[in-house]
Parts: C-alpha cells; sequence; structure tokens
C-alpha cells in the first residue's frame, strides 16, 4: 500500500515508500519505464551503482529504498566538501563511460546519463548511487559531462538561488577534474529542446561554463 504523501518529488515524478526497503517512482505522465528499467539491471549487472530493480510496471518503477541523503544535501551541509562532490560526479561520469553502448554500432558510443547532477546522486553508506535515468541514451561522452557541467551552471548563475556561490565553486571543481567542456553547443541544444527554463537562461549558464577555466 502506498503512502498519501511521496517521500520526495521531482519534476515529472513522484517516489513512494513500499514498506522499509523498497520505493515506487511514478510517472505523472503515465510514460512506461521499462526501458529505464532494463538499463538500470544493465548497469547494475556491469557492476555500476545504480539502485536494483524489482519491478516496472506502465509509469511505477519499483526498486530499492535508499538511506542517505542527495549529494546535493551533503554539499550543502557540509558533509561532503566541494572537491570531494567534484570527485564523485567525475569519477561516476569516467565510470559510465567506461562502460560501451547496448545498440549504437558507433564503437566510441557510450552510456549517457545527461542528468547527472548532485541531486541525482545518493550518497549511500555503500558510496554515491546514481537514481533517475529516463534521459539516458547513447553517443558521445564529452555530451554528458558538457550537460553535468551547463545543469550546475544553471544554478550558478542564478540570482535568486541561495546556493549559487556553492555551485559556482562545484563547477570550477568539477571543470578541473574533467578538462575543457567540449560538446557544449550540443548541451545547450539539447537542454534547451528539454528543460524548463527560458532559452536565455541556458545560454547565460554556458557563458559561465566556457568562463570557468579563465
Amino acid at each position: 500500500m502506498l503512502a498519501a504523501t511521496p517521500l520526495a518529488s521531482g519534476r515529472d515524478a513522484d517516489v513512494y515508500a513500499l514498506g522499509a526497503d523498497r520505493v515506487i517512482r511514478r510517472n505523472r505522465d503515465g510514460g512506461d519505464v521499462r526501458a529505464e528499467a532494463e538499463l538500470m539491471a544493465y548497469l547494475r549487472g556491469q557492476g555500476y551503482p545504480v539502485p536494483e530493480v524489482f519491478r516496472a510496471d506502465g509509469p511505477d518503477l519499483e526498486m530499492t529504498r535508499l538511506a542517505g541523503p542527495t549529494l546535493a544535501e551533503a554539499l550543502v551541509t557540509g558533509v561532503a566538501d566541494i572537491r570531494s562532490g567534484a570527485r564523485i560526479l567525475a569519477t561516476l561520469h569516467h565510470r559510465l563511460h567506461a562502460l560501451r553502448a547496448r545498440r549504437s554500432p558507433d564503437p566510441a558510443a557510450r552510456i549517457l546519463h545527461l542528468d547527472l547532477h548532485p541531486e541525482n546522486v545518493m550518497v549511500t553508506a555503500d558510496g554515491p548511487v546514481v537514481i533517475d535515468w529516463g534521459s539516458a541514451r547513447e553517443g558521445a561522452p564529452e555530451l554528458d559531462l558538457a550537460m553535468t557541467a551547463l545543469i550546475v551552471a544553471e544554478v550558478a548563475t542564478d540570482p535568486t538561488s541561495p546556493f549559487a556561490a556553492l555551485a559556482d565553486e562545484l563547477l570550477a571543481a568539477f571543470l578541473a577534474e574533467t578538462g575543457p567542456v567540449r560538446l557544449l553547443d550540443p548541451a545547450v541544444s539539447l537542454r534547451t529542446r528539454t528543460g524548463l527554463l527560458d532559452p536565455r537562461r541556458v545560454a547565460q549558464a554556458a557563458a559561465r561554463v566556457r568562463t570557468a577555466h579563465g
């Protein structure tokens, strides 16, 4: 029996407790989660840190209930410092991009998360775990890195965010780990098509990424 109040809510889905050890994430638009579940099962089989999936049925994804804060919460509260947070993000990218794409005929293609930012990383006792694979696809790893930098820069350039300064530090530390961002223009195009921000805000964030090494 699902609780009336979700444990957490994101842009497109709500997460409900299902006992002490499991949760159900329910897509609000009713979208089918089977492809996402199949990808998560594959990644888990390759040793990549994702929640274990028990059932995928229509908009419902039943999986392990993770204990711990998000990486964003850990950074805000000081549980994790900026350098270690940036290293976690960079390492998660590196591990993911070491895995060959499952379907693309391009031998250079890799699995991309395309939404790998601190709110989609849970810091558990067993290490960081990546959640929310609904945006995943296959392609060039540089696009994935550019998307993470762009999303962090969106917070860094938001004058209304109390976490802007923290995000700006994280952006600089992340780029120090990864090196210069390539494929930023395709990331801006993708983010503009799929995100909720005004294109001018995305462009402002991209400009911050471009100058972050300066």
